[in-house]
């Protein structure tokens, strides 16, 4: 098995057991700081936005790249362990499965003291408004969350670092970070984030497409229904103004047999979505738990493709 994927399987491993500690300063926090600067620079310099976007979108994809494959040169001079260590690591601060399931988990934890605590709680991880949601609605927040994010969080950097590894992970992830930043269509972001939000979407498509398979059989040793689940995708996979986000969202909706998306408020104003799903019953806290199984499941899956396709190609 090659190195690159061996590394990948170590930084997954170190994922698991370590998540995103507090006091690494990740590397996200630089990317950001580059489009913050950049941001601020292309706006300050007028002109037309739209081909600022641009720039700013494949700059920092590029720059991020070029100094990921610069490190992993200077590591490679050193010899093959030093090199093989900084891709495991690169690897392991791409991928958010302990970070998300563990933020779930903090929402399910905090609707235990009440649900003032669930929505301060579940305003760390979703964009919406969170004052005036009811109980049912923090847990299909977080759940909507957790399925989304199993794509461009994990199966998606999964993808990508088997490829090209942690430069190719890496421009994947400068792309996330920008959609998450200025990849909004509302009046501020639709100019400057145009190209991110679509880079975003373009990189997303198949893994969106594969995680929502993944997660319809990792129903099956977590006790869901997958059957459901794979009817739900067929059907409701396009029910998102996304390309990519109803995919998995529907895996989930159908594995756990509630009801997700619909009309709710970003920055005080009403946005209308389609449903996903059907409402067979009520959303309830233990539904965050059986998330965090689906996000583990589909993970675990993906990662033994990969390592099996290498063995094959190998």
């Amino acid at each position: 098995m090659p190195d690159m994927i061996l590394a990948l399987l170590a930084g997954f491993g170190l994922d698991l057991l370590l998540g995103d500690p507090e006091w690494l300063y990740h590397p996200v926090r630089i990317i950001g700081k580059y489009i913050s600067f950049m941001e601020k620079r292309l706006r300050a310099r007028g002109g037309n936005l739209r081909a600022s976007a641009v720039w700013l979108t494949f700059s920092t994809v590029f720059v991020t790249m070029g100094a990921v494959a610069a490190l992993l040169a200077l590591l490679g001079m050193l010899g093959r362990w030093p090199l093989f260590v900084g891709m495991a690591l690169l690897d392991w601060m791409g991928l958010a499965v302990t970070s998300l399931a563990k933020e779930a988990r903090g929402v399910r934890r905090a609707l235990g003291k009440g649900l003032e605590a669930g929505r301060r709680q579940v305003a760390r991880i979703v964009g919406r408004d969170t004052e005036a949601l009811t109980e049912e609605e923090v847990v299909k927040a977080t759940v909507e969350t957790v399925a989304e994010n199993t794509t461009d969080g994990v199966v998606s950097p999964l993808i990508y670092a088997a490829l090209g590894g942690p430069v190719l992970l890496w421009g994947f992830k400068a792309a996330s970070t920008l959609d998450s930043m200025v990849g909004y269509m509302d009046e501020k972001y639709r100019d400057i984030g145009w190209s991110s939000a679509r880079l975003d979407d373009l990189l997303n498509y198949l893994p969106a497409r594969l995680t929502a398979l993944l997660m319809c059989a990792a129903a099956v040793p977590a006790g869901l229904d997958a059957g459901n689940a794979w009817r739900v995708v067929k059907r409701d996979h396009a029910n998102h103004k996304s390309p990519n986000c109803a995919w998995s969202e529907a895996a989930a909706a159908g594995a756990l047999h509630i009801q997700l998306g619909g009309t709710h408020n970003y920055f005080g104003k009403p946005v209308e979505k389609p449903t996903i799903g059907d409402a067979d019953r009520p959303a309830e806290p233990g539904d965050i738990g059986k998330a965090n199984r689906l996000l583990y499941g589909a993970s675990l899956l993906a990662l033994a493709l990969i390592a099996a396709a290498s063995l094959i190609i190998a």
